[in-house]
């Protein structure tokens, strides 16, 4: 039996495991798919696990998706312009990067019917996936991507792969007509202590955090009367790229797909 993991630290909040599984069992794979916590010197190791076909593939979430790329042989060109990975494949013999969060969020966002043609957007972090999230948000032409984040030099440094970022001192808010929240603040219920109460009206208040279902950020954009939406469906079409890049089969996605995440 195939074995595929999603690997990251923390992983406890991760529903890959739940949604992977129940795909393989509706396609009838024979495979398994669990999560694992890793600590940083035990991912190389991990990798060569997959090398060696001990494990069949992997999902990367944080803060790994950076640390993986020297273990591996090849980067997808999404892979290769973000530096970052999110699914490893083994093809032909060789340990080959992925980046699905694009095609994930920038499906998400389309759902949304919210236009960003032209808009501005603030995000708040520089880690993780907000390099996949300010290559699809140059895709839909948007007219400016602010970064703030608590060290601002991460901030900076996204600007050595992205020209025409605007970096921004954590605490201060520009105007914007998206708000994205890509920090981990909100995983175990935290607050993300900024004032967001004069920002104006109809804004979009977006959180990559699928679980908890509401944060602490998206139940003050509720109060303060914005648009709110979680990632759950980033999460869902990200899942389903890495699905078929594994098992050449596209799963089916639909309102029992995100049922069965809402029972958790």
């Amino acid at each position: 039996m195939k074995k595929f993991f999603v690997i990251g630290n923390p992983i406890d909040h991760s529903l890959s495991p739940k949604l992977q599984n129940h795909w393989l069992k509706e396609n009838n794979i024979n495979a398994l798919y669990d999560k694992i916590k890793l600590e940083e010197l035990e991912v190389k190791d991990f990798i060569r696990d997959i090398k060696e076909q001990k494990i069949a593939g992997c999902n990367v979430t944080v803060p790994f998706k950076k640390t993986v790329i020297p273990f591996l042989d090849k980067l997808s060109p999404e892979a290769e312009q973000t530096q970052s990975v999110n699914t490893i494949t083994f093809n032909n013999g060789d340990l080959v990067g992925h980046n699905t969060d694009i095609a994930g969020f920038d499906t998400a966002i389309k759902k949304l019917n919210f236009s960003l043609k032209g808009k501005r957007v603030l995000i708040l972090g520089a880690g993780g996936v907000v390099p996949s999230i300010i290559f699809a948000l140059k895709n839909m032409h948007v007219q400016e991507i602010t970064i703030s984040n608590r060290t601002k030099e991460k901030a900076e440094n996204l600007k050595v792969l992205f020209s025409n970022l605007k970096i921004l001192e954590w605490g201060n808010l520009t105007d914007f007509h998206m708000l994205i929240n890509a920090t981990s603040l909100g995983l175990k219920n935290e607050k993300i202590n900024l004032n967001f109460s004069n920002l104006g009206h109809n804004k979009l208040f977006y959180d990559i955090i699928y679980n908890p279902r509401e944060t602490q950020f998206l139940k003050m954009g509720k109060q303060l009367g914005h648009k709110t939406e979680n990632g759950k469906t980033m999460f869902v079409y990200q899942a389903m790229e890495a699905f078929k890049l594994w098992h050449k089969i596209e799963p089916k996605v639909n309102r029992d797909t995100f049922k069965l995440l809402d029972n958790d």
